[in-house]
Order: structure tokens, then sequence, then C-alpha cells
């Protein structure tokens, strides 16, 4: 009985290196149980024992797993200077979001490839757009706090906004063509979970950012939130779609594209009216800033 008792407390509380080989093997196996059409069933099923598992021993290793990283967090430099340094955290997060946003768009440009659709192209093109506009933002900011300096800030921030009126203009067509055609898009499994996690992370992190950092006086941070929430309104459409197509039935033809039509034109508005205002805002900002350095003159 004792020695069973010790084979059952070190099944549940293994040492962290067994936790860090056990979860990404289980992921991998979920993967391949919900994303390949006939997989073996047993696989299937010990995919789903060893993911049961791994869940059980991260909640009992837990508390272990808060206690290192608390220890990690006052302990190292970099996690100190990045929890100390509110600009720092700015800038990683600005890049990030670039970052993620071009890997999106590479996986945008797959699918079209390997789907032949030029659904997928038109979504590639506009994320390389988007992520273009924020590479113009942060091209500067390595080297110069934001906030600085306002008039180059307001002039970029301007210029977003006119290529985002561009780029809303084409995805306006190409919604307006895909509600004529009624054609749905039938994604792979795993593509579906792929844009649902980048959906829902890029919406939640755009609304983060804009009640976190509407303190920070900076042009070039409002343009890069509004081109994070463009992206997100963009990738919940795209969603929406496949969504419909996998789940709507023989009969969703008429409510796909009512649907598709709704969610679409509500998006480009609202993209429209992000472009608009920050035309508006920045060019009375630029307009007050000149006359003040007329007037000192």
């Amino acid at each position: 009985m004792e020695t069973f008792k010790k084979i059952l407390l070190k099944c549940l509380f293994p040492p962290v290196a067994v936790i860090w080989i056990v979860v990404p093997i289980a992921a991998g196996l979920l993967i391949y149980a919900f994303g390949v059409e006939n997989a073996n069933p047993y696989i299937a099923y010990f995919s789903y024992f060893l993911s049961a598992y791994a869940l059980t021993v991260l909640c009992t290793k837990a508390p272990v797993l808060f206690r290192a990283l608390r220890a990690a967090k006052e302990e190292n430099k970099y996690i100190q200077m990045y929890i100390n340094n509110p600009k720092l955290r700015i800038k990683l997060s600005l890049y990030s979001s670039l970052a993620i946003n071009a890997a999106y768009a590479l996986l945008q440009l797959f699918s079209g490839f390997y789907y032949r659709s030029i659904w997928f192209f038109a979504l590639c093109v506009y994320y390389i757009l988007l992520a273009s506009m924020r590479i113009f933002l942060l091209r500067d900011t390595i080297r110069v706090d934001l906030g600085k300096d306002q008039l180059s800030e307001l002039r970029r921030y301007r210029f977003c906004g006119i290529l985002l009126l561009l780029v809303n203009l084409a995805l306006a067509i190409i919604v307006t063509y895909i509600v004529w055609q009624n054609r749905g898009f039938a994604y792979n499994e795993i593509l579906t979970i792929a844009m649902a996690a980048y959906t829902f992370f890029s919406m939640t992190k755009a609304i983060i950012n804009v009640v976190r950092y509407r303190r920070y006086e900076s042009p070039v941070m409002s343009a890069a939130k509004a081109i994070s929430l463009a992206a997100a309104l963009v990738s919940m459409l795209s969603l929406e779609t496949a969504m419909l197509t996998a789940f709507g039935g023989e009969n969703s033809a008429e409510f796909r594209q009512t649907m598709t039509a709704a969610t679409g034109s509500a998006v480009c508005l609202l993209v429209l009216a992000m472009a608009i205002y920050m035309i508006i805002r920045s060019t009375k900002s630029i307009k007050k800033i000149k006359r003040g350095v007329q007037n000192r003159g």
C-alpha cells in the first residue's frame, strides 16, 4: 500500500522537467487528433488521456510554478527593467503586435496558395498594409521617446489615417464582392483554431491598450491602437465567415449573405469613422501647434 502511495504521489507531483516534456507532447497529439481526418483512434484516445494528465499535473504544480515565477520576477534584472519602465513596456507591446500581425499575414498568404482563394490573398494584402503602417509609425521609436515630438507624430498619425481610409475602401470592395458572390469559405480545423485564437487575442489586446495607454499623449500610440482595432475587426469578420460556412447547414446561404453583409458593413463603417477622426483630429492639432510657433516667433 505504501509503495502504491509513493508511485501515485510521484505521478501527481512529477519533477518540473517532466511537465515541460508532457505538456508539448499532449498539445501536439491533441492537434493531430482534432486536425487530421481519420486519425488513428488509439492515438486519439491516448492524446485525451495524456492531455488530462498534463492538466492535472499542471494544477498540482501550480503553487510551485507561481513561486518560481514570483522569484524570477523579483530577481531578474530584465524583468524588473520591464516592470519599472513604462516606455519600454509600450515599445515592446507595439513591436510584438507588429510581429504577430506579420505572422498572421504570412498565414493568410499560405492559405491563399493552399486553398486557391482570393479571399485569403485579399486578407494577406490587408494585413501586410497594416504591418507596413506599423513599421512607418515605429521606425524612430528606438532612439526617440514617444510623445516628445508632437508635430512629427501628428503628421504620421494623419498619414496613417489617410492610408487607413484607402485600405478601407479596398476592404469595402472585397466585402461587396464576397456578399454579391455569396460564397462560403471552408477552412481547415487547425486554421480555424488559429484564426479564432488570433481574433480573440487581437480584440482583447486592442481593448486593453485603449484603456491602458490613453494617458500617454502620443499620436503614434493612438495610431497604433487604431490599426490594432482595425486588424481585430477584420479578423472577426473573417472568423464569422468561416464559422457560418462550417456550422451553417445546407439552407444557410441567405443567412450567411445577410450576416456577412451586416458585419462587413459595420466593420467598414467603424474603420471609416476611425480614419476620418484621425485625419480631422491630427489636422486641427497640427494647425494649433503651427499657430503657437508663429505667435512665439
